[in-house]
């Protein structure tokens, strides 16, 4: 009776534990934040500073949404129509956008398009030299963030397509309906949902962005929310903090608001048709010229928007200073030997980068297990639990990171009570902010896996008398090991190259690799930031390459590019 006692006792008091540590880890920094912010955001809104990077966030991420949804939508539907060779390769090439850090995105486009460019001085189509860069305009910071975010919406539809009723389509294939009319009748329709999520995704993604909107936005002189707080806080420090929440605590509700719309309206438009899923047979059709013409367009696309901004950059990674000609007489590696080896800064910044996102993504893992264990429960008041920490880690991960950022540094300004230790300025400030920002994009894919998975496992086990801990460690984790790696790997790969978290929350000694990149950029050191960037995409792209192969032993979905 004893034993039962004490397992009964681990379950109940298990998700209120985990509830209690994320409330203070999400909801607690979230609170601080709106308690800080919501007094001033009516005098912030006052000024003119304020509303016209307001404005700015506004209409940068709403067209370059509206451009990433026209553009992920057109890829997926191309990718699941059209009969391509090496889809696979051409799927993690699309996707890989995505997982390379938006600062170095745009630092890849401005070396690609400026006067100084290798790569357009080779075929004598580099700008003049002295001539504005193109990059520096309100449209290429636009084009910039759609390119950076059409990753998103090509996940998101790619998996409502696979969804699509195969009854319909090929109701309209015998009807003789040719394949453009079956897409404007049938298959649009039917993703309509899904493009206004992907779309509202994109918008928050973009509204949040900090790399591009600073790097190209201020040579720009087109000032957004991020920017503004970032200038704010690192121009005037600390005593600007409830000036800084207020601005904030507008883009936080400014994203909440989309999020809450953008469930109110899938809640509605979502359209329940029965049928399997379509495969690719059904949705294609004999047309000459088709499949060729679709890989030439991807294969192009590729080419120019990842394959020619990444070797602009691995050419000024190469020369001795930027604005040299690349050649055999230029070519240098001395800017990889410093950034590996040499220069202390960017050692630091990879061994700090790579303990706190390892350290985030090990703790990720191992709170997504017993909550998705939680969460797929059947009702009772410790699935609601769960659901609540659930939705905190949501909200965290919803607002921009740079908004987190401040919600951090006004939790933790002072030294923790009872203990009298500070975190701030230190790394594990940087891990916190990491594990409350990025637990949602871990806990997805456990959650789709422990959904799957029969009740009957756990009941046997219950009623043979294994304890909640031993059920949890011998049957859940087991079967939930493959997608909480998974979910893992995603959030170090996240975390290791971001820089909206930590572009507030570093401090000397405490650098990570994005501010490290970001700074070398700013400061002019364009040969280091190129030759540090090129080295976290190589790392990128192992990791993503690893990712996928270790996709074979995971759910259908789990890894986006596999």
């Amino acid at each position: 009776m004893s034993r039962l006692t004490e397992a009964g006792s681990a379950e109940r008091f298990a998700p209120l534990l985990l509830a209690l540590a994320l409330t203070l880890l999400c909801g607690l920094p979230l609170a601080a934040l709106l308690s800080h912010g919501v007094d001033g955001v009516i005098a912030a809104m006052g000024e003119t500073r304020v509303l016209r990077a307001l404005r700015h966030s506004l209409s940068s991420a709403a067209i370059s949404a509206v451009l990433a949804t026209l553009l992920g939508t057109a890829i997926a539907l191309t990718l699941r129509l059209a009969s391509l060779r090496w889809r696979g390769l051409l799927v993690f090439l699309l996707l890989l956008p995505m997982m390379i850090p938006p600062h170095v995105t745009a630092i890849a486009w401005t070396q690609a398009l400026g006067p100084s460019s290798s790569v357009l001085s080779w075929v004598g189509l580099a700008p003049a030299a002295g001539s504005h860069n193109p990059v520096h305009t309100v449209g290429g910071l636009i084009t910039l963030l759609a390119l950076q975010h059409f990753p998103l919406v090509v996940i998101i539809v790619q998996s409502s397509l696979r969804s699509l009723p195969a009854d319909l389509l090929e109701a309209a294939r015998v009807s003789g309906a040719s394949r453009s009319l079956t897409v404007r009748r049938i298959v649009l329709p039917l993703l309509a949902p899904s493009m206004i999520g992907a779309a509202t995704l994109s918008f928050i993604a973009a509204l949040g962005n900090f790399g591009i909107n600073a790097l190209i936005g201020v040579p720009a002189r087109y000032t957004t929310l991020p920017v503004l707080i970032w200038q704010k806080l690192a121009s005037f420090g600390p005593d600007v903090l409830d000036e800084v929440a207020a601005i904030a605590t507008i883009l936080a509700l400014l994203a909440l608001l989309l999020v809450l719309v953008s469930w109110w309206w899938l809640a509605r438009a979502r359209r329940t048709v029965p049928g399997v899923g379509a495969t690719i047979d059904q949705l294609n059709t004999s047309h000459q010229g088709w499949p060729t013409l679709a890989e030439c367009l991807l294969w192009c696309f590729v080419a120019l928007t990842l394959a020619f901004p990444l070797l602009s950059l691995l050419s000024s990674a190469l020369v001795p200073t930027y604005g040299v000609a690349l050649s055999l007489d230029t070519l240098t590696f001395s800017h990889f030997v410093a950034v590996v080896g040499e220069q202390a800064v960017t050692l630091r910044a990879f061994a700090n980068s790579t303990l706190v996102a390892s350290i985030a993504a090990l703790c990720i893992a191992l709170i997504a297990i017993p909550l998705a264990f939680t969460l797929t429960r059947p009702s009772g008041w410790q699935r609601r639990v769960a659901t609540a920490s659930a939705v905190q880690a949501d909200l965290a991960y919803s607002v921009p990171g740079i908004v987190m950022s401040v919600a951090f540094i006004l939790t933790f300004l002072r030294p923790l009570p009872l203990l009298n230790v500070s975190l701030y300025n230190t790394l594990t400030l940087i891990g916190l902010a990491y594990v409350a920002v990025f637990l949602a994009v871990g806990l997805k894919p456990v959650v789709s896996a422990s959904s799957q998975l029969d009740d009957a496992l756990d009941d046997a086990a219950r009623v043979c008398g294994a304890s909640y801990l031993r059920r949890l460690t011998r049957i859940q984790a087991p079967l939930l090991a493959a997608p909480a790696v998974s979910g893992a790997i995603l959030v170090f790969l996240t975390a290791y190259n971001e820089i909206t978290v930590s572009a507030l929350l570093w401090s000397s000694g405490n650098e990570t690799i994005g501010t490290v990149i970001f700074n070398y950029e700013d400061g002019g050191y364009t040969t280091l930031a190129a030759a540090m960037s090129v080295t976290v995409i190589i790392a990128t792209i192992v990791m993503m390459s690893l990712l996928r192969l270790f996709a074979r032993r995971l759910p259908a979905g789990v890894v986006p590019w596999a």
